[in-house]
């Protein structure tokens, strides 16, 4: 029979294969594994940060939204008020405006009913005056002729034509 020697173990290059492996996983693990796991932890811790920085700054952005809309809510109702305002103003000038312009009219029609008052005594004095010139050349008629009860008649027709034509 033929000797296997080809495929023989040695015990020792298997002892020191062995060692060089846990040697070498050792020197992997001290110096690889460790700063790599290390790295992965800052990262982590990085990113969790700023996860936590992104978290706040979208809970600060709500606050911010909802003081944002509180301010234009005062805004609407200030800017409404103002408006309110204005317009009571303006309901009230229009209104003091309304009542001056009322009593100009009444002072207005006050004088132009005083006027025609005075016109009218004035034109009754005139009347007054023409009915007294009217009169004496009446009685000048008169008493230049002797009169006739037709004459008389006449007259008086005349006299009281003369005073309607006057009122017209």
């Amino acid at each position: 029979m033929q000797t296997l020697g080809v495929i023989s173990i040695n015990l020792w290059q298997v002892l020191i294969s062995l060692g060089n492996l846990v040697i070498l996983f050792l020197l992997l693990k001290k110096f690889l594994y460790k700063p790599v796991t290390k790295m992965l932890a800052n990262r982590q811790s990085e990113l969790d940060a700023r996860y936590k920085a992104a978290e706040e700054a979208e809970r600060s952005a709500e606050e911010d939204r909802k003081i944002w809309s509180e301010k234009m809510d005062r805004a609407d109702a200030e800017a409404e008020g103002i408006l309110r305002e204005a317009s009571e103003k303006a309901g009230a000038k229009s209104e003091r405006i309304v009542s001056e312009a009322k009593e100009k009219a009444r002072e207005i029609m006050s004088r132009a009913e005083e006027e025609a008052r005075l016109e009218y005594l004035k034109a009754q004095d005139d009347i007054k005056v023409e009915i007294v010139d009217l009169s004496t050349a009446l009685a000048e008629k008169m008493l230049k002729r002797e009169i006739k009860d037709e004459d008389h008649r006449e007259l008086i027709r005349s006299f009281i034509d003369r005073m309607g034509d006057g009122d017209d």
